[in-house]
């Protein structure tokens, strides 16, 4: 198979991918330096003026997991080398890669896996007729059906394939149904944290970083969410890539492709993952240089804003008046006539899968502390106390425990909309979704952790059950309180993730060959701080924000 990687990736193909991605990975780079100095401004300002918004009644644990494991166990996996398949033992750590071994002796030995999954941008597949349908997209006019000589022959009647648009696929067989929905659960949950790749306490690098691919992507025609916003800088980077690159390469490699059918599908799959390996390397070597360029020139620019932050706040309010005497008619006519009538329908989607998954992770919690009074009822000592506290406290990380709650969100569809406003799936607000939920949960059973510690250490041991009910029936009122806070955050940014691009993309054509005369308005010591595209975006957002924050 290494042959057909080779023979198809030749030296000219080679520089193609080399030459494509320093083409995207230059003019990002620009957009990220452009926005790094947007961004700490923007942070160096909120630190002075500080902000508003409720503060959260429950507690954050600083590191959720450290030394944990998430989920272990044995499946079959089927091996490319020599199209067999294997029994191996998959181990998962608290970083969510999946890493397999031979066996469970070599993982408790401590030797080296066999190989780790990163599973950003994959999705589970639990029958060959979903995957087949996805590998017939993959090549213009090669189809497979389910009838033909097969792709591959499943160990059993329980798959679990993890397909990715651009890097290898990986095959795997549960021995019963129940055990098919136990690892869906876990490879589902491993694909969710690995796509939630970028830091959020990290207000100038990630903010840059989300903006400069954006605004790439809105230079390209292409507005609204994006389902390949997953993992890493370099894993985001390498997609934004391939979303040009690979239909170029498939113009110029399938048609030498030789074999039958399912022989040219996984040869275009190999070939397909070692672009995206030799992609990925490339992107991750230009995207760490362009953050330490950055990053070096942080101090001074800090500096250079503290120092004139008035003046600039001053400078960048005249033109936002300037940009809003222009932007505003057009913006104000636009929400009345194609956002406003659908803001109610699209909230009504949102908030019922929502508030049930919510609602669930707040019953599971429930319900988990009720068995934990039940047993002390019979053992009422503190280490009993501490083996359950133990077990709970991995509750929120616990990927069967919690498919209920994820289930619920997993119903949120917006059928009808998707198209209008450029929303490629309901994915990106399912995860979201599915991400504070899982925070939630922490937060609750973390709150519960410290409260009960408290409770028992100044009242002792005796009417142990009656402690742990008030210690729960404090953090329930908590978790209502913050899960009202939370929930409405994430209706508001997700209106927002609809209209905003709708917006922009509507109004861009007629209001961007006005924005470059508002330049000349901004004295040029404070130029890398305030960005005419950054305040036309901003006056756009204010226009909507009165509709979504009723």
């Amino acid at each position: 198979m290494g042959d057909v990687v080779s023979s198809h990736l030749d030296e000219a193909k080679r520089e193609i991918i080399t030459a494509r991605t320093e083409q995207v990975m230059e003019e990002v780079g620009r957009l990220y330096e452009q926005q790094y100095a947007v961004a700490l401004f923007n942070k160096v300002r909120f630190d002075i003026e500080g902000g508003g918004g409720p503060q959260p009644q429950l507690l954050h644990r600083k590191i959720s997991l450290e030394n944990k494991s998430i989920f272990s166990g044995s499946l079959f996996q089927y091996l490319e080398e020599n199209k067999k398949w294997r029994n191996r033992f998959l181990f998962v750590p608290d970083s969510y890669n999946i890493n397999y071994y031979d066996n469970k002796t070599s993982h408790d030995k401590g030797l080296h896996p066999k190989g780790s999954i990163n599973c950003a941008g994959y999705k589970v597949l639990t029958s060959m007729e979903q995957y087949l349908d996805l590998i017939s997209n993959s090549l213009p006019g090669v189809n497979a059906k389910v009838g033909s000589s097969p792709f591959l022959k499943c160990a059993t009647q329980f798959p679990l394939i993890l397909w990715h648009p651009y890097a290898r696929h990986y095959y795997f067989c549960a021995q019963t149904e129940k055990e098919q929905q136990k690892w869906h659960a876990v490879l589902q949950d491993c694909i969710r944290h690995a796509n939630d790749g970028l830091s959020e306490e990290d207000t100038v690098q990630t903010p840059a970083f989300t903006d400069a691919v954006r605004l790439y992507r809105q230079a390209q025609g292409h507005y609204g969410t994006w389902d390949m916003m997953c993992g890493i800088p370099s894993q985001i980077l390498s997609n934004l890539v391939m979303e040009g690159l690979l239909p170029e390469l498939r113009e110029l490699i399938s048609p030498r492709l030789k074999g039958k059918m399912h022989d040219r599908q996984r040869s275009w799959i190999l070939i397909s993952d070692a672009v995206y390996s030799l992609v990925q390397r490339q992107c991750e070597a230009h995207d760490e240089a362009t953050v330490q360029r950055c990053e070096a020139g942080r101090r001074s620019m800090e500096a250079a804003i503290r120092k004139d932050m008035d003046q600039i706040i001053t400078s960048k309010e005249h033109v936002t008046n300037k940009i809003q005497a222009a932007v505003l008619p057009k913006a104000e006519k636009l929400l009345k006539v194609s956002i406003q009538p659908y803001i109610s329908s699209i909230l009504d989607a949102l908030m019922e899968p929502t508030s049930r998954g919510f609602s669930e992770v707040r019953d599971v919690f429930f319900r988990e502390l009720v068995d934990m009074s039940k047993n002390t009822l019979n053992e009422g000592t503190k280490e009993t106390v501490a083996q359950h506290m133990e077990k709970i406290s991995m509750l929120a990380f616990h990927p069967v425990k919690m498919q209920s709650c994820y289930e619920k969100v997993e119903q949120l569809s917006l059928e009808g909309l998707q198209q209008r406003f450029d929303v490629s799936s309901p994915s990106v607000f399912v995860q979201r979704a599915q991400i504070l939920m899982r925070e939630q949960m922490d937060d609750a059973v973390y709150t519960f952790e410290q409260i009960l510690h408290q409770s028992l250490e100044s009242q002792g041991t005796e009417e142990l059950c009656k402690t742990i009910q008030r210690c729960q029936d404090r953090v329930v009122k908590k978790f209502d309180y913050d899960s009202s806070t939370v929930r409405k955050r994430f209706f508001r940014e997700a209106l927002l993730q609809i209209f905003i691009p709708y917006m922009l993309k509507q109004l861009s054509p007629s209001c961007a060959l006005e924005l470059p005369r508002f330049q000349e308005l901004i004295f040029e010591d404070f130029s890398r701080f305030i960005l005419v595209e950054n305040i036309f975006e901003e006056v756009v957002l204010h226009s909507v924000m009165k509709d979504i924050m009723m």
